[in-house]
């Protein structure tokens, strides 16, 4: 994450393509900052192994988890696939409960779990009902590893975007009515950046959040505290 790496923060990361992981790993080196990182694709067991090995090569202890990896397909439930299915559960789930319990020994003492889920777990959106519950599982996910890991110094925290201005998001709001009924439906006017989710992530995982944790802050231009708003009435 580059903001945390300007930050002086030493990071590892992953991506599935290693033409995405060298080509930013490059341009973040060239710009002095502190970062590493690993082809693999955490949706499958030898990916998150790989990553895992990479990992613990390169350190003893993480002071931040960040488990940011997500993707979707859009139907009605009756229509999808059980390889689709399984797809979004091993992709949105299965990969942060699997990396988090792998890394609980490396954060053990003082380190800090941040779930990048989605306002789709908190209420209804037509983004399928696959990944509202993949990204509902994750809310909960945060309070029960919060709750049982405080203990062990571990505070798990999420962060609940609305639309964000990423490929995944682009795909959906290339369709005009689409997106300004995104906009309408966000106090705020706009849609999010993707610094914008970084900075919460980064404020969830720093000392000034110490006494923070089974909580899942939405980061949705006002989305989830509009309700139900027409523009220019009260």
């Amino acid at each position: 994450m580059e903001e945390a790496a300007h930050l002086q923060a030493r990071v590892l990361f992953a991506a599935r393509n290693p033409d995405d992981v060298g080509e930013r790993e490059d341009a973040w080196r060239r710009s002095g900052l502190r970062v590493a990182g690993v082809a693999a694709d955490v949706a499958t067991p030898d990916g998150r192994d790989k990553l895992l090995a990479f990992v613990a090569a390169k350190c003893e202890h993480l002071d931040l988890l960040v488990n940011n990896v997500g993707t979707n397909v859009r139907k009605p439930a009756v229509e999808f696939t059980d390889d689709e299915v399984d797809r979004l559960l091993d992709t949105n789930l299965r990969s942060a409960f699997d990396l988090s319990r792998a890394c609980h020994r490396l954060l053990a003492g003082g380190g800090a779990i941040v779930n990048v889920t989605s306002v789709a777990g908190l209420t209804h959106l037509c983004t399928g009902a696959v990944y509202g519950m993949t990204k509902g599982a994750m809310v909960q996910l945060t309070r029960n590893l919060a709750t049982e890991w405080a203990a062990d110094g571990i505070r798990v925290n999420a962060v609940a975007p609305w639309y964000v201005d990423t490929p995944l998001a682009r795909q959906v709001l290339e369709d005009e009515a689409y997106r300004d009924a995104v906009l309408a439906a966000t106090p705020l006017g706009r849609v999010g950046q993707p610094q914008e989710v970084a900075a919460a992530v980064i404020f969830l995982g720093l000392p000034a959040a110490a006494w923070i944790t089974g909580q899942c802050l939405a980061v949705d231009g006002g989305f989830m505290a509009g309700g139900f708003h027409v523009p220019g009435r009260p």
